[in-house]
Parts: structure tokens; sequence; C-alpha cells
């Protein structure tokens, strides 16, 4: 508790008094490059003799995801942190503070304590019916916007036919194409700002189903949507951000390059007026040896093909006729690293796959099956309440069911096909079996890792250029890898033209778990910010200090202000500044198998308020919500339409 009382001051503090550099988002200096119409990127060196694309893109993807071993330890989290063990977000306790306050001597210093008790008051967590009421209020304006939009597109006259728009708007570069940036198109005002993504793959991805997608329950094109498609206003860029510089706001990126059969990687360079930092997180090995090397994970659409293909693969295998009966065993065990949402859920779908088509394509093969549940905790699913872990315990190790009499017969007395090994530690994998730190050997076929989350170099790249500034450096005590940002999502530092949401970055004072659902919040509440003019980087004039301070981003004065703000601003007791991020937590859903899964969810901060749902009815709110969540119509129409192929057709086990 302490340390987080440290970063809430740490914050408070620099917000009022740190030195930084003298910046306004909107005073636009004699060279910044506001001052000239939108470039092209500039390409500054191509390099690697010609080869195929795959190699190239595979040197791109391994420079931008491998960290240093000693990096993966120090940094590693848990998928689950920034939430206590029943699921809540953790939140600094405003009643201690540790932070020595001056008493105010002159003017300046009364002005100074008046706006420090201003910036304390408005970080605290508004109540929760206020809080409530913004959002409600936040949803019918979009309702109201929407409606007034399809009535005026009709209504359109030859002017708004002229021509490319020559106006020059401030430049907004994105990195990344995830939650948070999906929902940040979806709510910038491009008419404002001229807005550039720049992300190796060029599509949106809906990962809480890669699950599914890797046993062939759902299509992978069902669960991705074209970054374009979301913002048509919006210029997408297909690269590798791999460089960041803070001084002359630029982007250095790579991006592979072909001409006929030949390719080559080329260094292109893009220029930002204000950074939004989200590229999420990788699978954290923690330093293990031969996880990187023998494990799949479950982050990427190529992860889910590999681990649909290897699947098939080690069936086809056991299959042989010259495999004995240990062996079978040995390659037909799934081994599942990390029991939090991702590797349940991969799991269940697995036991499905088995269960439902393994009795048409390898009845003879059934009774070799094991999956292996290794958790290095006493328990399963972190984050959802006591009663719903032993409720996923029990659908995770009952009995194989199935409708055909036969198989079953074929089975071993007392056939347990899911085993879960708690308080199991791995201490290293290797080619084709996985040691535990208890002495244990267990052979696989298939291991997949689902535990941890660690930063990407261009995360770890970032926070080490602005090292040179206290505030970054020090809240890394808190951040671990991650980027440290203030409330209003503004990386610490920086001097307020870069900021970064979802799981590369952590806000020092409240920390939040890495959700889809977090990441997708902040991305749409910085939209409005940037979208309503406020200043993200005001300076400080009420201090005798020679270098300004960065404040709190502080509203356009000539625009009125919507309902929502109002109630926020009566929340905060402040009109002259901008609300904070406020996590708005819906609670949790996890997939358990077998037409079974586990809801949790959340309608009051309480835990007595919460919703719980098991068996049928927790599987129905997992479908309708994962539907629902979809990016667009036409991923709900073919998650849809996949869901009832595999009920009626079952799943596709064909190698292409």
């Amino acid at each position: 508790m302490k340390l987080f009382t440290a970063s809430y001051g740490l914050i408070v503090g620099n917000l009022l008094g740190t030195k930084t550099q003298k910046i306004n988002a909107f005073s636009v200096p004699t060279n910044s490059p506001m001052t000239e119409p939108f470039r092209k990127p500039k390409i500054t060196q191509l390099y690697a003799s010609p080869t195929d694309e795959k190699t190239l893109r595979q040197e791109i993807t391994e420079k931008s995801t491998i960290v240093d071993r000693k990096d993966e330890i120090k940094y590693a989290t848990t998928i689950g942190e920034g939430a206590n063990a029943d699921g809540e977000v953790v939140v600094q306790d405003q009643s201690e503070n540790d932070v020595d306050q001056a008493t105010p001597h002159s003017a300046t210093d009364e002005a100074d304590a008046a706006l420090r008790k201003k910036v304390e008051r408005a970080i605290k967590p508004r109540a929760y019916p206020l809080f409530i009421a913004e959002k409600g209020a936040i949803i019918v304006q979009d309702v109201i916007d929407s409606a007034a939009s399809i009535l005026n597109k009709n209504d359109v006259s030859y002017e708004n036919f002229g021509g490319k728009d020559d106006t020059i708007k401030e430049r907004i570069v994105i990195l990344g194409t995830g939650w948070g940036a999906a929902a940040f198109l979806k709510e910038i005002d491009t008419t404002k700002f001229d807005v550039t993504i720049i992300s190796p793959r060029n599509f949106f991805l809906f990962t809480p189903m890669l699950a599914g997608a890797s046993v062939g329950t759902v299509e992978y094109r069902s669960i991705t949507e074209n970054i374009r498609g979301i913002n048509p206003n919006a210029n997408y860029l297909e690269g590798t951000a791999v460089e960041i510089d803070s001084k002359s706001n630029t982007v250095l990126s790579q991006s592979v390059v072909c001409e006929g059969n030949s390719c080559t990687i080329e260094d292109f360079t893009v220029e930002y007026d204000k950074l939004l930092i989200t590229v999420g997180a990788q699978t954290n090995t923690f330093g293990i040896p031969g996880v990187r090397e023998h494990c799949c994970f479950l982050k990427q659409v190529e992860d889910a093909r590999k681990i649909r293909t290897s699947i098939v693969n080690c069936f086809e295998r056991a299959n042989l006729p010259t495999m004995t009966e240990e062996q079978c065993v040995n390659v037909l065990t799934f081994a599942v690293i990390g029991a939090g949402p991702t590797g349940v859920e991969f799991a269940s779908e697995l036991r499905d796959f088995i269960e439902q088509d393994g009795p048409k394509f390898y009845p003879d093969l059934l009774k070799f099956v094991r999956i292996k549940v290794i958790e290095a905790s006493p328990t399963i699913l972190a984050p959802f309440d006591k009663t719903l872990q032993e409720e996923a315990i029990k659908q995770l190790t009952r009995d194989v069911m199935t409708k055909d009499p036969n198989v079953l017969n074929l089975l071993p007395e007392k056939f347990k096909l899911t085993e879960l090994l708690l308080n199991s530690g791995v201490s290293e994998v290797k080619e084709d079996r996985i040691l535990l730190n208890d002495g244990k050997e267990i052979p696989y076929g298939l291991a997949v890792w689902a535990a941890g989350n660690g930063p990407l170099p261009i995360t770890l790249q970032l926070i080490d250029t602005l090292k040179e500034n206290a505030m970054q450096t020090d809240a890394q005590a808190i951040a671990r890898g991650r980027i440290a940002t203030d409330a209003w999502l503004r990386v610490l530092g920086a001097g307020g033209d870069i900021m970064s949401f979802g799981d590369c970055s952590c806000i020092t004072t409240g920390q939040l778990p890495a959700t889809a659902q977090v990441a997708g919040q902040q991305g749409e509440y910085l939209a409005r910010l940037l979208s309503q003019g406020y200043d993200m980087c005001p300076v400080n004039t009420l201090t005798d200090l020679e270098e300004l301070a960065l404040l709190p981003p502080k509203p356009d004065a000539t625009r009125p202000k919507t309902f929502a703000e109002n109630i926020a601003a009566f929340a905060i007791q402040a009109d002259d500044i901008a609300a904070p991020f406020q996590f708005l937590n819906l609670g949790i859903l996890a997939y358990t198998g077998g037409g079974s899964a586990l809801a949790q969810l959340q309608v009051a901060p309480a835990e007595k308020a919460r919703l719980k749902g098991t068996g049928k009815i927790g599987f129905g709110l997992w479908r309708s919500v994962y539907l629902s969540k979809q990016i667009s119509g036409r991923n709900r129409t073919l998650v849809f339409i996949d869901w009832v192929k595999t009920k009626v057709f079952g799943r596709d086990i064909t190698r292409l």
C-alpha cells in the first residue's frame, strides 16, 4: 500500500512541481511539423539481400518480440495483475499519503496548494451513481449523434465533393491495432485530426475467441476485421515500430517490401504531433529455458493456426502402425501451462474437440488422450469468485461426455481426460517433456504456454529513452516494464504529446487488469477527450518555477460542455479540467467446455453486487456477450454461422 501511496504522491507532485519542457499542444512553434501539410513517410534505408517474404517477416517479428532473459524475469506480470483475488480493480488508498506537503507561505504557495488539492480530489474514483449517470449520458448522446448522422446522410451539397481536404490538421500516430486502437478509431473525429496507424497486421483480432479458432470451433477470418473498415478516414501503414524518438517526434518502423518474388526490409520514419502507444504485451516465458523454443503461444492468428495444425499432427502421428501404446499416450498428451482464462478456455475447447469430433475421426485413439493443465498457484481462474473457481474445476475434471456408447466402452475404467496439476511450477521445457520444480517429468505431444504477460522491445525502448526523467524512472517500481502513465493516460516524462493505454501501459495511481475490456474503455475515453478539443499538455501558470509543469487536460472554453461532462465535473468538483479515466468493471466470462461457462457480472463495486452464472445460463451469457462485442455486423454473422456449422457438421480437421 505504501508503494501505491508513494506513486500517488509522485504523480501529484510531478503534476505540480516537476520541471519539464515548455509545451502547449495547440500553440505551434515555427519548426513544428504541424506547420506543414501531411507528408508521406520518409524512406530512410533499404537493406538486407532480397529473399522470400515469409523469412523477412519472421526476422522482423523476432526483432520486435524477443527481449533479454533478464528483462523477462524482471518485468514478469501475471495476466490478472491489477485485480485482487476477488477480481476487483486495485485502487490506491487515498487515506494514506506519505508525501510531504509544505505549508503555504506566499500567494504562489497557496495557489500550488489549492491546485494540489484539486488534482488529489480529481484522481479519486468518482462516486458510482454519478459515474453510471455519466456513462448513461454518453450512451444517450451517441444514440442522438448516430440518428442525426443518418438523417443528414442524404442532405449533402455538391460543395462536399470539392476534392481532397487540404486543411492542416494535428497528426495522431497510433501504434497497434488491438482493442484500444479499435475503440479509439471508432470514436476519434477525423475531421479534426490526421490519423495514421502503424502495425504489422492490418486487422483487428477478437482475441478472446482465439482458443476456439485453435480447434476449429470458429474460423480465423470470422474473428478479424480489416483495420481500414473500422475507420476508412484513417491511414494505415503496414510496418513494425522499432524506435520512438520523443525529442524529434518521430517513429522509425520497418516493413517488408516485395517486387515480384524478391522482398527486402525497408525502414521508414513517420512524424507525429500526438503519439498513441497501444501495442499490447507479449506472452512472458519468465526466462524458463525451452519455453520459447518448444511451446506454442496463443496471442495471434498465427499461433492459433499453428496449434490447430499441431493437434491434427499429433493424432495422425499416433495413428501410425509403428507407434506403441506408451508412445501414443506421450504424443497425445496436451500440456497447457497456465490456468488463467486463456489456459482454461483453450483446455475446454480442446476437450470439446476430443469429445465431439474425436469419436468420429479417431475412435481408437481417444483412450490415449490426456490434457494436463499445469498451474504454479494453488487455484485456477484467479480473477473469479471462489465458488466459480470450484465450478470450473468440476467441469474440467468431469467424466468424458460422448453420444456414442461404443466409444465409452473403449475407454479404460476411471478414465480422466483432464488432469489439473496445481502448485506445479515449470523449471524447463524440453523437446518432448516438461520438467517441474518438484522433479516430475511430463511427456507431451503439444505444449501451449498461457502464463503471464511481458513487455515488447518497443515498450522497453521508450522507457529507456525517458530514463533521464525521474517521473518515468521512479514509476517503474510499480509499472515494471510497462509504460507508466498518469490518470489521463499521458506518458510520464513525455510532456503530454505521447499517450499509452492497454496492456503495454500502467496507470500508477490505480492499476488495472490487463484485459480487452480495460483497453477498449481507455481508447474510447482518450478519443473523446481529443475529439472534444481538450488541451492534453497545458502549462502551469500558477507557479514561479522557471520551467513549467504539466497540468491536467483542460477543456476548450469555446465549446459548450455535454451533459456527461457536466456530470463528471460535478463528481470531481472541478469544471476547468478533464475527469481522469475511470474503469467500469462489467464483469468477466470464461468458457469451461461441454456447453457450460462461467459468468461473473459486476452490477456495482461491492462484492455482494455480483451476478453469477454457471452451466447453461453462463454459456448463454458467454455466447451472447461474445457475439454482441464483435467489432462489426459482418463478424457477428460469420461467428454465428461458424457456431451453427460446428454444431451440425463438426469441426474441420483438414490440413491445407
